[in-house]
């Protein structure tokens, strides 16, 4: 029972084989094994990299996730492996944007020897195409790199997926590339950040990139996100492979954009009996807030509680004027801090124990000649010898 559970779970999660690759569009597909989910005849087809494409089963093929299928495409078919079956595809084409009543392709057959050898066949030239398609557009003089090529399962058509900073007329590149690879041409254009996730990379976390990782959706990412996070702005730190800002910015700008508002403002300075005190710097998820005298120069910093701040703010709001920034203490005194663990030393056991001296307590006998044949008699202290 518990091994029928535990295969039943590992086919809806995608690893129905031991040869079956995760990758970062691999789905879980929670709903396959609940009783009373409605079956839905159209499934998700992945195809390289983050390519996918939503297709009718008209057939009622029993299609498992990570099997390679047959699909309808233009002209020919396409080999790809599914990403999603059942009710969840209906979560999926509502987050792609696609609608119910949309015409979809559909699915052929489940990928057969044949076709699989021929796919493969197809991906071997895609590397040697991309470099060969270079050197065309360079001699062609067209200001694109063309970042990457992917070809259809049955080899008769080709994705060329390039990259721009603005317009370019490729007319004739699409003629010359068609006559040379003898296959039908499609122009793709793609950002940055897409060609950084079909690349891949080590980030300076020492992590695989997010964009090659898991990320399929890319939002702009602006200065103000690193603005919010006290960071430095300087662009070579700031900026990721693609030369563009870094995803990663966005990810937490949110919780500094909340800590944010529990620190007082930058133009509300506190007034003391001393004198004016203005906000020289702020550790937004620490809460703390240093003020200064001087507005440019730091003098006289104080560190303080934002909680402090805001006192402050609030007196000085009903005109009064605390004597100084820091807060008086209370008549209990507080209790310095001990270190249990540290308090006996490590190499305590490594000292070789003194022993202590035993007083005797028995009979000690006199010194003569008598008892102790081999020492001289023991005589009172100042008395002579011989006399």
């Amino acid at each position: 029972m518990i091994e029928e559970e535990i295969r039943s779970g590992s086919e809806c999660c995608g690893n129905s084989s031991s040869d079956t690759p995760r990758g970062k569009l691999t789905c879980t597909n929670w709903l396959g094994k609940i009783a009373g989910s409605e079956a839905f005849d159209v499934v998700q087809v992945q195809f390289k990299n983050t390519r996918t494409g939503f297709y009718t089963n008209p057939a009622r093929l029993d299609l498992k996730i990570g099997e390679m299928v047959a699909v309808e495409a233009s002209p020919g078919h396409d080999i790809g492996k599914v990403l999603m079956v059942g009710p969840l595809v209906k979560v999926q084409m509502k987050k792609a944007g696609v609608k119910p009543d949309t015409e979809l392709r559909r699915v052929f057959r489940k990928a057969r020897p044949m076709d699989l050898e021929r796919y493969e066949e197809a991906k071997a030239k895609e590397h040697d195409t991309m470099i060969e398609s270079r050197k065309i557009a360079e001699e062609l003089g067209l200001n694109m790199k063309i970042g990457d090529v992917e070809y259809q399962g049955d080899g008769a058509k080709a994705i060329f997926y390039y990259i721009a900073d603005e317009r370019v007329d490729f007319r004739k590149l699409i003629r010359v590339l068609a006559d040379t690879f003898h296959v039908r041409i499609e122009m793709k254009q793609i950002g940055a950040r897409q060609e950084a996730g079909r690349i891949g990379g080590i980030g300076p976390c020492g992590r695989p990139l997010c964009c090659s990782g898991w990320m399929t959706r890319f939002v702009s990412v602006g200065t103000a996100a690193a603005r919010f996070q006290d960071l430095s702005m300087n662009p070579q730190k700031l900026a990721g492979q693609c030369a563009k800002l870094k995803c990663c910015l966005n990810f937490e700008v949110d919780t500094y954009m909340d800590a944010q508002r529990k620190i007082p403002s930058k133009e509300v300075p506190l007034e003391t009996q001393d004198g004016l005190y203005y906000l020289f710097k702020a550790d937004i998820l620490k809460r703390e807030v240093t003020y200064s005298t001087d507005k440019k120069v730091p003098a006289n910093l104080v560190t303080m509680p934002a909680r402090r701040a805001f006192e402050i703010i609030a007196l000085n709001k009903q005109g009064v004027k605390p004597e100084s920034l820091v807060q008086p203490t209370s008549g209990r005194e507080r209790k310095e801090f001990v270190e249990l663990v540290g308090q006996d030393s490590l190499t305590r056991f490594d000292k070789s124990k003194k022993k202590k001296k035993v007083p005797f307590k028995g009979h000690r006998p006199d010194f003569d000649r008598g008892e102790r044949g081999d020492r001289p008699e023991r005589r009172p202290k100042g008395e002579q010898r011989g006399e």
